[in-house]
């Protein structure tokens, strides 16, 4: 948030805050250790709003569930702003101080009626309307979110509608308040700081500043590298498409599977000049490539650091050697370094993150010595007498304001790309299970008694009115393609909303059926917001 590319808060925050606004987030499946500190909080006394499509066994917790329409995320906010300006509940203390751009975005919020944000959300003008007050007059409060929020093609929007109704009330800079992405799988938030975004090197710092250019280029003997920002995933599949990228070293992912029209990435990868996949099983993508380079798992079989989402930085330890004919990801990059003719020796994991602590402000302070000793520290840390910072933008309380002020933005409610009609009644939204993990690589060979074979999840009200029976077989069918499934009743959806998961790809290609459109700041393509039909298969086509 404001420049840096993380929570604001940390777990023991969501133990003492007054209320927690879980918007488009099964964090009770997806994010469980997270969720147990939440649950500290609600038994401490905090209000849990939940904001879902869905009635998701996260929103069962909740004392309120506002059961939102898919991709209308903004509508709701902007008109929660509106509620809380026109009650007087504004912060104007801190907006004045610590802000800019509220001027305009209170002139545009104010389209948002009550009864407009009805009409767009399918929430209730009352409820909206009393979760705003509760959000505006609790002293601490706090909005978590993921994927039901940035799988959007306005995903950046999305966020900055969040962004605002704290900055609208003073709540963040502050314990027990904050705004906080719970990160999607391990260690993302930990790539992101280490450089893996296109216009980003180590510490969030911008490979487009000449000084930080300069700087990475002297630590590294004077070696040249580029000083543009690259492409971000969408962007390279778009350049795959237009013959611009013809080869491409895929690190630890599943885009063959993972990806929006699933149809369509496996072909671009199929026509690439030159595929290197370096992952720990063979996954479908590896299956593509022209060169395979078995890796260790990094959880178990690596020394490291990892980075979770509340910005903890915590050392990884090797508890077994890798298997025959795998290396650690270190070792493939430094011996392929070698070949192109860097070498760059056999740095140890420390030796690594010491360079890197030398290079990036943020994580200065971070020595394995004091990881071990602290049990992991919240970045920024900026000198081994720092003890780590447990919520980020104190410096907004100053008066002045220290650095730059938050601002304000100018957005507005822009529905799902693929629109709902007659040939496509039905809106498919998509997301994870407990037991599961991604493109079910690395949980998909292991057995659960949590785990159920993939279906594709509908109302009872809409299996009647299609004439379809519980555990039925049908077509289910996109825009862009279409797959066989069969049908499981869901008490928790609403008509007209479907939900699958991406884990068994090999029993249904859920991604056959979503939209690859992406939002154009964050490459995010719309996982969220599919338009479908279904179809009845002959009879006796059943699971």
């Amino acid at each position: 948030m404001f420049g840096a590319g993380g929570g604001t808060s940390s777990y023991r925050e969501a133990e003492d805050t007054n209320l927690v606004i879980l918007w488009g987030s099964n964090a009770r499946e997806t994010h469980p250790i997270f969720f147990h500190h939440l649950l500290r909080g609600v038994r401490n006394g905090a209000r849990l709003v939940a904001v879902d499509p869905r009635r998701t066994s996260s929103a069962q917790w909740a004392d309120v569930w506002l059961g939102i329409d898919v991709g209308s995320d903004i509508a709701l906010a902007n008109a929660m702003a509106r509620v809380i300006i026109h009650a007087g509940l504004a912060n104007h203390e801190f907006i004045s101080r610590a802000t800019t751009g509220y001027e305009e975005f209170a002139r545009c919020v104010e389209a948002y009626t009550l009864e407009v944000a009805e009409k767009e959300t399918g929430v209730p003008a009352y409820a909206i309307r009393d979760v705003a007050l509760d959000y505006a007059r609790a002293d601490q409060a706090m909005i978590c979110w993921t994927l039901g929020i940035t799988e959007h093609h306005n995903a950046t929007d999305n966020v900055l509608a969040l962004i605002n109704l704290a900055l609208l009330t003073g709540k963040v800079g502050r314990y027990g308040c904050g705004l906080n992405p719970l990160r999607g799988q391990n260690n993302v938030q930990g790539g992101g700081d280490m450089g893996a975004i296109p216009a980003r090197m180590p510490g969030f710092q911008d490979l487009q500043d000449p000084a930080v250019h300069d700087k990475f280029s002297r630590a590294w003997g004077g070696a040249q590298f580029p000083k543009t920002k690259g492409y971000h995933l969408s962007e390279m599949f778009e350049a795959m498409d237009h013959g611009e990228l013809t080869s491409a070293y895929i690190v630890g992912e599943n885009p063959a599977r993972s990806e929006a029209d699933q149809t369509r990435a496996v072909r671009l990868l199929s026509g690439l000049e030159h595929l290197v996949v370096q992952d720990i099983f063979l996954t479908q993508t590896a299956e593509l490539a022209h060169v395979v380079l078995p890796a260790s798992a990094g959880w178990a079989e690596s020394d490291g650091t990892v980075t979770n989402s509340e910005r903890r930085v915590q050392r990884v330890r090797r508890a077994l050697e890798p298997p025959d004919g795998a290396r650690d990801d270190l070792d493939i990059i430094c011996e392929l370094a070698r070949r192109l003719g860097c070498d760059w020796g056999h740095p140890t994991a420390e030796q690594v993150w010491d360079e890197c602590r030398r290079l990036s402000p943020m994580h200065a302070g971070m020595s394995y010595a004091r990881l071990d000793e602290l049990g992991g520290i919240q970045w920024p840390c900026p000198d081994e007498s720092h003890p780590g910072t447990q919520f980020l933008h104190a410096r907004l309380w100053k008066d002045p304001v220290e650095g730059v002020p938050a601002p304000f933005s100018v957005v507005e409610h822009d529905p799902p790309v693929d629109r709902l009609t007659a040939e496509f009644p039905i809106r498919l939204t998509t997301g994870r299970r407990l037991d599961s993990f991604n493109t079910g690589v690395q949980s998909g060979g292991y057995t659960s008694p949590l785990r159920s074979r993939e279906a594709l999840l509908i109302s009872p009200v809409d299996g009647e009115r299609l004439g379809i029976q519980d555990g039925e077989r049908v077509r289910a069918s996109s825009r862009r393609g279409s797959v066989e499934v069969p049908i499981r009743f869901e008490e928790s959806l609403r008509p007209g909303l479907a939900f699958m998961t991406l884990h068994f790809p090999d029993q249904v290609a859920t991604n056959v059926l979503t939209i690859d459109a992406t939002d154009p700041k964050s490459g995010t393509a719309e996982f969220k917001a599919s338009a479908i039909r279904i179809d009845k298969l002959p009879a006796g086509a059943r699971a």
